[in-house]
């Protein structure tokens, strides 16, 4: 028994020994921020100019991987099964939340579940933007809400994936103001607004730090803000809330890791993109996108997780199963 006991202690001290070890020397070797949708899209144009600016930081370099597929599932999947030295991280968004609980509504079994991830720091927020080509027919939201009760299940909007953010803001939509949409569904954000500007649908949810240089070059237009404020870059577009629908839905990315990281190399990851976002080149990257930097540190971005989960699982739960 004292053998036992001896060598269970060791086995405890080699364990603490190893993990004192990870922390001291992290990070070694080049870390991967995985993002689960294609380049172009909202989380891919934060995550680059983030890894840049942490690669500065922390002397190593920090690579953004693309994992595209099933609305980000296939690559959060990826992440959570990854191990929780710090090395393997991911620029994630509400869909984060999401995907368990649509999973389960479509009769699969989920592939991870939230609580697989900590938050490391929230990094952006946005409210999505309806947008459409500027050569549209409709001049405001009250044209194509008159030609969308009319032809109900007609009209088209892409997203980046079933039930992904792009997905689910627009379901909101729909469902506040009862009328019945064409889905198209894409691997990511950048896919759903190229297949809007070539014509291949009518309608696209994005945020408006990934539609303003398409506005901004004359190719879409904004239709209505899912906000409760409107826009400063947008101030004739008015907002869901002002109209009277409840369909607000705040787009925001945050970094993530698999849960279980030595809490040293935590707060590295965590002092390092605090130092990130406050760097200049940060905010110059950014600069133009409309992309609002609103960082919360750990705790604080884990709280705000937490209660926006809540509420997407509520809003999910009362949309039902969709085609």
């Amino acid at each position: 028994m004292k053998h036992l006991i001896h060598a269970a202690s060791a086995a405890v001290m080699v364990l603490g020994f190893a993990q004192a070890s990870i922390a001291d020397t992290y990070p070694s070797k080049p870390i991967t921020i995985i993002v689960p949708f294609s380049p172009g899209g909202a989380s891919d144009n934060v995550a680059r100019p983030l890894a840049q600016v942490m690669s500065k930081v922390m002397n190593e370099r920090v690579i953004v991987v693309n994992k595209v597929g099933a609305g980000g599932g296939i690559g959060m999947a990826f992440a959570s099964k990854a191990a929780p030295d710090g090395y393997t991280l991911m620029l994630g968004l509400p869909s984060i939340s999401s995907i368990p609980v649509t999973d389960k509504m479509t009769g699969k079994a989920p592939s991870y579940s939230t609580d697989q991830f900590e938050a490391i720091a929230r990094i952006t927020s946005d409210p999505t933007i309806v947008a459409i080509r500027s050569d549209s027919k409709w001049k405001n939201f009250a044209d194509f809400l008159k030609d969308a009760k009319a032809n109900p299940g007609k009209i088209s909007y892409s997203s980046a994936g079933m039930y992904s953010v792009s997905h689910i803001s627009m379901l909101r939509l729909t469902h506040a103001a009862g009328i019945d949409m064409l889905h198209v569904p894409y691997g990511g954000g950048g896919e759903l607004i190229m297949a809007l500007r070539g014509g291949q649908v009518e309608l696209g949810s994005n945020t408006y730090g990934s539609l303003s240089q398409h506005m901004k070059a004359g190719k879409l237009r904004a239709l209505i803000v899912q906000g409760s404020e409107r826009l400063p870059e947008l101030p004739d577009t008015p907002t869901t809330k002002e109209l009277g629908y409840d369909a607000t839905y705040e787009f925001w990315a945050g970094l993530f890791a698999p849960a279980g990281l030595p809490a040293d190399v935590k707060t590295k990851l965590r002092d390092a993109v605090r130092k990130a976002v406050a760097d200049p080149e940060f905010a110059e990257a950014l600069k133009g996108s409309g992309t609002v930097v609103r960082y919360l540190d750990a705790p604080e971005f884990d709280k705000f997780w937490r209660e926006d989960e809540k509420g997407q699982v509520a809003v999910l739960n009362r949309i039902g199963k969709v085609k």
